[in-house]
């Protein structure tokens, strides 16, 4: 049993009443915590999020349940590491970064490049599942997660990416018709693994949209992340703060598009926690300007940009609140 972020459900509660049932209880019943449905940071057993598929497959008679919840998901439910792979500058550096960074999402699955099951030439496979092999998904949501790759492909590489065929490790769930319809390739079942098969060649294709500044602090974010456990959202917030505010990265949607998170969450998320993003962000520019303005000899009006504030004048203003004096008299105290 392995933990995942309740990211992962994410959709879950749409295509249920779309369908007519009652979301709260099958995901009570399926063993989920309370508020995982609509909370992208709970901690959610995988075990519970395959019940919790299966059964609304099955009480609900759809047998693509999985391929429409994926159908509601997007790049942005990885959180930071979707910042990251959206600005990856080929298909083989956001590949490779998901494969190493997918801990973040959920330690126990992997996203791998293998050799074409079928030994065709010039074609590989890209791998879905746990990293103990010998555990399989659940079939909903195998078929979820291979939907949702298959979209975040198409995003990053375009609709005709080149899929060959898709790869099941069981005998499909929905008609062939509708797998045919969302993936544009063939299924076939009974596989090893749970595989895209695709063109070898797509690894070096450029990524247009790619962007190595908000790429680095993703990263950089992932990487601080691995050594700190059970962060709250507002250390979260201030971590990001502290490394993207000398990019300008200052406002409420800036900070929550690195973060992953919708603006609507980080606020009800900081307000549990009995502060708010503006506080925080005061806190992290008093921090620096206060490290900038005694230990360093930078003009004041270098500073306020770094601050992501717009001149002086108002880089004063808050000296003044801060420290009660101006930022030239509270570096000269200082000295």
């Amino acid at each position: 049993m392995a933990y995942v972020r309740s990211a992962g459900v994410r959709g879950v509660r749409s295509v249920i009443e779309s369908l007519g049932g009652n979301a709260d209880v099958l995901a009570r019943r399926s063993g989920l915590p309370e508020g995982a449905l609509d909370d992208d940071e709970i901690l959610v057993q995988d075990v519970a999020i395959g019940v919790l598929l299966e059964t609304a497959a099955a009480e609900l008679h759809c047998p693509d349940f999985g391929l429409r919840v994926a159908l509601e998901q997007d790049l942005s439910m990885l959180g930071p590491l979707a910042v990251a792979i959206q600005n990856a500058r080929t298909a083989t550096q956001a590949l490779e970064m998901t494969s190493k960074y997918m801990f973040f999402h959920a330690r126990s699955l992997e996203i791998s490049i293998i050799d074409d099951p079928t030994g065709e030439p010039g074609v590989l496979g890209v791998r879905y599942g746990y990293r103990d092999n010998d555990v399989r998904m659940p079939p909903q949501a195998a078929d979820m997660a291979l939907l949702f790759v298959h979209r975040s492909i198409s995003r990053l590489l375009g609709a005709n990416y080149g899929l060959r065929s898709v790869l099941l490790p069981f005998q499909p769930k929905a008609s062939p018709t509708r797998y045919r319809e969302l993936f544009g390739a063939p299924v076939e079942p009974d596989s090893d693994d749970a595989v895209l098969r695709m063109p070898a060649a797509l690894l070096d294709r450029p990524i247009e949209s790619g962007g190595h500044t908000a790429q680095e602090l993703a990263l950089r974010y992932i990487e601080r992340r691995v050594m700190s456990t059970g962060e709250s959202m507002s250390e979260r917030t201030r971590d990001m703060l502290r490394q993207s505010l000398d990019t300008g990265a200052s406002t409420i949607a800036e900070t929550a598009k690195l973060l992953a998170v919708s603006p609507r969450t980080l606020q009800r998320t900081l307000a549990r926690e009995h502060t708010s993003f503006s506080a925080i962000l005061d806190d992290v520019r008093r921090e620096v300007a206060t490290r900038l303005v005694t230990t360093t000899d930078l003009p004041l009006y270098q500073i306020a940009s770094a601050l992501a504030l717009s001149d002086v004048t108002t880089f004063s203003q808050y000296a003044r609140r801060w420290w009660g004096v101006t930022a030239r008299e509270f570096r000269a105290t200082a000295r």
